[in-house]
């Protein structure tokens, strides 16, 4: 594959300097090769992506497999410094939507807290799942500074992002899967990249400074759980809401509105 690498560090180190776009033909995870970099002191800005992920991962630590051509898979690391890391995954997820449907004409939702769904009336729950978002954060080890020091140069990021291209072969999930070769005939992995990495790396350097609050109202406008009948992973159920302006999912339980935030907690449509 033909991957737009120097078009999009050009577009890139404009916002984030210092930046590099690193493709791979294979690795285990993306993320994890990140995570493994800062933990040795390594958090330059870095756009990481594999043709093929032998070991990715996802929420919860579930699997997530990319074969070459069948899948986007990439990790975006930099150091961030928000006053508040609450609403990320949803902010990623609401870019990620607008990139690759601007208008909405796909169909894409945006299913709290990091995946992105699309409705398909003959599937379990009515909904197929196009991509999933996995953000982890590491203290990179800090030289003749005390943890007071670490703590204030904020951390390293690294988000996740694994989009399914082609139609996915999968039994036995919950939510079936799709492709974006399901919505648009012919995309690439490669143009899908091209759509989403800029936009996405603006997403987060802006999220730094100003956090999910001003995102929550076009979040709402795409959530797929809005004023669904929705179960907890504890057992109980109620009826989804939106979200607040920090994020967290607005359930309404026979204990009343509840905001659910923990990223433990799944929440599935009933």
């Amino acid at each position: 594959m033909i991957w737009p690498a120097e078009d999009l560090w050009l577009a890139m180190v404009a916002r984030q300097p210092g930046l590099t776009v690193e493709v791979l033909p294979e690795i285990d995870s993306t993320n994890t090769e990140l995570m493994r970099r800062a933990r040795a002191g390594l958090t330059d800005p870095v756009l990481l992506v594999a043709e093929a992920q032998t070991a990715g991962r996802g929420r919860l630590g579930r699997p997530w497999h990319g074969k070459v051509g069948h899948a986007l898979t990439f990790s975006l690391g930099l150091m961030l410094k928000p006053a508040d890391w609450s609403g990320l995954s949803l902010a990623v997820g609401l870019s990620l939507a607008r990139s690759l449907d601007p208008n909405g004409d796909l169909g894409l939702r945006l299913k709290w807290p990091n995946d992105l769904w699309v409705q398909r009336p003959n599937t379990p729950f009515g909904w197929g799942k196009l991509a999933g978002i996995l953000i982890e954060t590491a203290l990179p080890p800090v030289l003749g500074c005390n943890s007071e020091q670490g703590r204030d140069q904020g951390r390293y990021c690294v988000v996740g992002v694994g989009i399914n291209i082609a139609p996915p072969v999968a039994e036995g999930l919950s939510t079936a899967p799709l492709g974006l070769q399901d919505l648009q005939h012919g995309v690439t992995a490669p143009e899908a990249l091209a759509k989403v990495a800029e936009p996405l790396l603006a997403t987060l350097l802006a999220f730094e400074h100003t956090g999910f609050a001003p995102l929550q109202n076009a979040f709402n406008a795409r959530d797929a759980l809005h004023n669904l009948p929705v179960t907890l992973s504890d057992g109980r159920s109620g009826v989804a809401q939106g979200v607040d302006a920090t994020g967290a999912l607005r359930v309404v339980t026979e204990q009343g509105q509840e905001a659910i935030s923990s990223s433990e907690v799944s929440v599935r449509p009933i």
